[in-house]
């Protein structure tokens, strides 16, 4: 036989080849819808998936502007934070201050009010002394009037030699407390 025949038989008879008819009439129908995908589907997925890379960078695009404008805005809150914490420290300086210059002055309005009161104390005191002085005096002057009455008998009512006799003797004690206050 002969090897072409041969060839031939056995290529009719191989499952895995195809005839050769077939082989061109399933290349143009792949042409044919390959073209038709091509021309039609093609632009349209092409169109789509642009549309999807736009939407996707324009979210991007958005995203970097709001993660820029975040961190706009996060720095001037900070700012404003730092300056209102800033503000709040020079207040609370400021009461401080305040408050101690308050208290200063309450103070010395206390010392002032103290000082008068203590003066106004002393001269009560030394005018209360004075009276009573002056009360105690006319009270052992008729005492001792009345006690010399009796001893020497008569009276003694004379006003002025009375109190000349009391002023002296008064004096005399006076006199004699004082030297016995110094030698102490």
């Amino acid at each position: 036989m002969n090897p072409l025949v041969q060839l031939a038989a056995e290529e009719a008879e191989n499952p895995l080849v195809p005839p050769i008819p077939e082989l061109v009439i399933g290349l143009l129908a792949f042409v044919i819808v390959f073209g038709f995908l091509a021309k039609k589907l093609l632009p349209n997925i092409n169109k789509v998936l642009e549309e999807r890379r736009e939407a996707i960078e324009g979210g991007i695009e958005k995203a970097d502007a709001a993660k820029i404008e975040a961190e706009s805005v996060l720095e001037q809150y900070k700012a404003q934070l730092a300056e209102a914490r800033h503000e709040a420290a020079r207040m609370r300086q400021e009461a401080t201050e305040q408050g101690a210059a308050i208290i200063q002055e309450m103070r010395a309005e206390g010392q002032r009010q103290r000082e008068e009161i203590i003066a106004a104390g002393h001269a009560q005191i030394e005018a209360d002394r004075k009276t009573a002085a002056a009360a105690l005096r006319q009270d052992v002057g008729k005492l001792a009037t009345e006690l010399a009455g009796k001893i020497v008998g008569e009276s003694l009512e004379d006003f002025t030699r009375q109190s000349r006799t009391i002023d002296r003797f008064l004096e005399a004690l006076e006199d004699g407390a004082s030297k016995a206050e110094a030698t102490r």
